[in-house]
């Protein structure tokens, strides 16, 4: 059973989202992911126009006429979501934290998946595999999928990137679309992440917090590191201060994107507040021509 707070949550993401694919998403998702390759439909007779590479000399040889093989694109996808539910997740200086927006995202994902007949499925994963949930169709497989990444409440609190890519590998055998959402506070992941890559479609989403990278003035300030629990007080008062926390969050999101550059991987960088479906399109047409 779910809280009604938590059934109305869910009930807002799954209009605004299915709202959001209608209106914003129609064709991008579809554009930006090409289905496995091409599969046989059948053999027909031979009409001008037709490639000549495209002849079955097998069936021509037996009819004694030229006869062509006709395939379609094999369009449907298996795309997973490994989240990261670890504790700095739960921070949030705007309207939504990192989780809550990795669960609308998870939600705008699954229904263009829906919208594509393609399955989905969920890997939630802290210190630890939290659950999992193997890939299926249909909206209300995607609901749960929603339900799982808003409500779960993880037994570990701080981060095993490696451990969610292992996981995966040994699950999930077939090619698939891989989003790894997270706020990357772990590290030691990269070896893992590049062979991930060669087998499946990996693309990596950072969210964070302005807070994150821009401290306001407030005055003396002490804050915690929610996964080691670790503090500091600081003095936002110092223009100084604020400068250096400023500069120190841009390296990070600097050496983040060098990071997935060399491993050949996609980046997609979100913050609670902002309007990630049009980010979500952006990325999606610059894969569709890459």
């Amino acid at each position: 059973m779910i809280s009604k707070e938590l059934a109305k949550k869910i009930r807002y993401i799954q209009i605004f989202t299915s709202k959001t694919v209608n209106d914003v998403l129609a064709g991008e998702y579809q554009s930006a992911f090409k289905g496995s390759g091409m599969e046989f439909d059948e053999v027909r007779e031979y009409q001008p126009g037709d490639e000549v590479r495209s002849i079955d000399w097998n069936v021509t040889a037996r009819q004694g006429r030229p006869y062509v093989k006709r395939f379609h694109e094999e369009r449907e996808l298996t795309v997973m979501f490994l989240v990261d539910l670890s504790a700095s997740g739960k921070f949030g200086s705007s309207t939504q934290t990192k989780n809550e927006l990795a669960a609308e995202l998870c939600a705008l994902l699954s229904f263009s998946a829906v919208k594509s007949n393609d399955k989905v499925g969920l890997i939630l994963f802290t210190d630890r595999i939290e659950r999992f949930i193997p890939p299926a169709k249909g909206t209300t497989h995607a609901l749960r999928i929603i339900r799982e990444v808003m409500g779960f409440h993880p037994t570990g609190g701080q981060t095993d990137i490696e451990g969610a890519l292992d996981y995966l590998g040994r699950v999930i055998r077939k090619r698939c679309v891989v989003f790894l959402i997270s706020d990357f506070q772990g590290e030691g992941f990269e070896r893992r992440a590049r062979v991930v890559a060669k087998k499946h479609d990996l693309i990596a989403v950072s969210v964070a917090d302005k807070r994150e990278m821009d401290l306001p003035d407030v005055g003396l300030l002490e804050l915690e590191d929610a996964e080691t629990g670790e503090t500091v007080l600081i003095d936002t008062g110092s223009a100084g201060i604020r400068g250096q926390y400023a500069a120190f969050g841009e390296e990070e999101r600097r050496a983040l994107r060098n990071r997935f550059r060399g491993m050949g991987v996609d980046l997609l960088e979100l913050l609670t507040g902002e309007n990630y479906a049009k980010k979500l399109v952006q990325f999606f047409r610059r894969r569709e021509h890459a």
